[in-house]
């Protein structure tokens, strides 16, 4: 599954960790996460996010 980075603050959302404050279980894609879920560093919104390679 792809990282996705916050072009924000730099934060890298990895599905492999989720993020478990947030609700997000590990395992979960970046494209399955809620659409109001925010960065947990910044409180950036999903369309703030990009593909890492």
């Amino acid at each position: 599954m792809k990282k996705y980075e916050c072009t924000l603050c730099g934060y890298v959302y990895d599905p492999e960790v989720g993020d478990p404050d947030g609700g997000i279980a590990a395992g979960t894609a970046f494209e399955d996460i809620p659409e109001d879920w925010v960065c947990p560093l910044c409180g950036a919104t999903k369309a703030d996010f990009k593909p890492v390679d």
